[in-house]
């Protein structure tokens, strides 16, 4: 598994890139595939951030989001932690050869 950056060059102000993440190793049932949805923003402070595919639902006020990307054992340090890791491959990319 890898992490791929494509940059669009119609993309919204503040959005660095979309990520994708690609299945070429090995012979399982993802081998050949690649997952995208999610996205890397700069915030109005200058830190990047990743954000991934959410369902809004609710009414009027009380809206609320079911999160496509979850723990398996309900931790949100899980989900921080592939943040981060996207975060980390990022700007290992993004770093001049």
């Amino acid at each position: 598994m890898r992490m791929q950056f494509v940059e669009r060059p119609d993309a919204p102000e503040r959005l660095v890139c979309d990520g994708e993440l690609l299945f070429d190793d090995g012979s399982g049932p993802l081998q050949g595939m690649k997952l995208v949805g999610f996205s890397l923003w700069r915030g109005a402070d200058g830190e990047v951030r990743v954000t991934f595919p959410a369902r809004a639902f609710g009414a009027a006020e009380q809206r609320r989001f079911f999160d496509f990307l979850r723990s398996t054992q309900g931790q949100t340090d899980d989900v921080r932690r592939v943040k981060a890791w996207i975060l980390d491959e990022f700007r290992a990319a993004s770093r001049p050869a």
